[in-house]
């Protein structure tokens, strides 16, 4: 090539001064032509084309058209494009033909390299051999050198260390030994990816030696200790205008194993209150099993208050996945003799229930897919009726957020649960649902149902990764065997949330009741809550 553009020089210098005329070169495949400002110009392109698979670029004519120098050149055969042969191995882990024509030569060989990589040869090198021109087509010969095939023999942990060994065994157990590929280390990224008590301070990196590949995981601790309150306005069942919220604390991984003790309460307008504690050990002396422990406490003004106890044990299916075995273990009192719709009852029982999570991209969402479903068998004794019943409990949600588009998401939500007995129930231990965050437009724990179910759908629009504006609609229904009532419901409401510096504050404005009731403005709900992490 050099000689090449020795040549094209030396017919240049003959024709034109360079510093005075514009240089011109003619492609004859296509008359496509191409203004140049000088010589060195001129061949500098021409020696472009040869390092861009034009390797038999030929200079045809020079010629003087005025003041412009007229170069006409032929590129030749594009070598980018070729009659390709594999060999049998490659061609069966390429999954290709093992001969064919491509009009991309070098996409294909980074095609074949990521192919091999993806079955674990990460230092691969793809060759390709000329064997000449057939019809005036260039033949290439394609072969691999894979090299030792590479999988993760070890994780290194680094910043945060005190990670509970068990945890550190599960991500073993589930990507220690396989293949060293880009797939499985995406799915280790997103295993740890919004994890609620560790951080990936940088994407996981690798060292190879002769023998091993160890990937190193940069942790850090997180804030996860959360205080989240929630103010509530709106009117109770006499439509006064009353004040009700809730304060939700949970301390979180204090102790570097991963466990988490909540305190919540909560005010309804209606005078009901809620006092609930948990405590949540996930790995038992460095084991699979966890432990969870719920205390709640619910009184309705002066008319009754109902203890409930639910022990539980459950094993990690995965780092997302849990299968519990509980027990539970309820009382009842009736304090005013009046309200003869409540009775004094005892349960006890024993129940399963499975829970499943996946960690969300955005930070705004909690996750983005969650399920949960309970089974409970449970034998009620009425003391003042000196009568024993049994009975089944039951409880299916689950929640997604789905990406419509850019930054619009579409978050479906729904939730149904269900008392089955052969007897009716009496007031204080029916479900209990509606308010925040579950039936919106409707006042906390306010209906009441031995059957329910209802779907949320909620579009929302994030504004970068600070807040998302939300617009939802709900519909549902509720089965009250005792007052013998089956209302369809509905509620709409708009919100925001957006990060402040001491946290996630969040806005929203619903709207909820009967389909045969028309709306009413003086039913409308307002809620303001702030989630800080410390």
């Amino acid at each position: 090539m050099k000689v090449l553009c020795a040549i094209i020089l030396l017919f240049i210098c003959v024709f034109a001064n360079a510093q005075e005329k514009k240089y011109e070169l003619l492609d004859v495949q296509t008359n496509k032509k191409i203004t140049v400002k000088d010589s060195a110009s001129a061949v500098k392109f021409l020696d472009s084309l040869s390092q861009n698979n034009f390797y038999l670029t030929e200079v045809k004519s020079v010629s003087q058209i005025g003041e412009i120098t007229q170069i006409s050149f032929d590129k030749g055969k594009n070598f980018n494009e070729a009659q390709v042969k594999l060999s049998s191995e490659t061609a069966e882990t390429s999954r290709l033909d093992k001969e064919f024509f491509t009009k991309n030569l070098d996409s294909l060989k980074k095609e074949i390299s990521e192919k091999f990589r993806n079955r674990g040869f990460a230092f691969n090198r793809v060759k390709s051999r000329f064997l000449g021109l057939k019809n005036n087509i260039p033949q290439v010969e394609i072969s691999v050198i894979p090299g030792v095939q590479r999988n993760i023999d070890r994780f290194v942990i680094k910043g945060y260390e005190k990670v509970p060994k068990r945890f550190i065994k599960n991500l073993e157990k589930e990507f220690q030994g396989n293949i060293y590929d880009d797939k499985n280390l995406v799915a280790l990224n997103q295993s740890l990816q919004n994890h609620p008590y560790i951080l990936l301070e940088k994407p996981p990196q690798t060292l190879f030696t002769k023998d091993s590949t160890q990937v190193f995981l940069f942790l850090q601790k997180k804030k996860s200790n959360t205080f989240d309150g929630v103010i509530g306005f709106g009117n109770d069942e006499t439509d006064k205008f009353t004040f009700n919220g809730s304060l939700n604390v949970n301390f979180r991984n204090m102790f570097n194993s991963f466990e988490n003790v909540n305190i919540f309460w909560q005010r309804n307008p209606d005078k009901g209150q809620t006092f609930d504690l948990k405590t949540d050990v996930p790995y038992l002396f460095g084991s699979n099993i966890g432990t969870n422990i719920n205390v709640n406490i619910y009184r309705q003004d002066s008319t009754f208050a109902t203890v409930k106890l639910q022990p539980s044990l459950y094993l990690h299916l995965g780092n997302r996945q849990k299968l519990g075995l509980r027990g539970r273990f309820e009382t009842s009192t009736v304090t005013d003799s009046l309200y003869v719709q409540a009775k004094d009852f005892n349960k006890k029982g024993a129940g399963l229930w499975y829970e499943i999570t996946e960690p969300s991209e955005v930070e705004l969402f909690l996750f983005k897919t969650r399920l949960r479903a309970e089974a409970d068998y449970i034998s009620t004794n009425y003391s003042t009726e000196n009568r024993s019943v049994t009975q089944n409990n039951f409880l299916f949600s689950g929640e997604r957020n789905f990406q419509i588009s850019g930054n619009n998401y579409l978050n479906l939500r729904a939730e149904t649960a269900l008392m089955n007995s052969k007897n009716d129930f009496a007031a204080n231990e029916l479900l209990r649902f509606g308010g925040w965050n579950s039936f919106r437009g409707f006042n906390e724990n306010s209906l009441l149902a031995d059957f329910y179910y209802f779907g949320t759908a909620e579009y929302r629009y994030l504004v970068g990764n600070q807040a998302f504006f939300d617009v939802f609609g709900q519909y549902g229904q509720l089965h009250n065997k005792t007052l013998n009532v089956k209302p369809q419901l509905y509620s709409l409401g708009l919100g925001f949330n957006f990060f402040l510096p001491i946290g996630l504050m969040s806005f929203q404005l619903s709207n909820g009741n009967q389909f045969e009731n028309p709306i009413k403005f003086g039913d409308t709900k307002i809620h303001w809550g702030i989630l800080s992490r410390f």
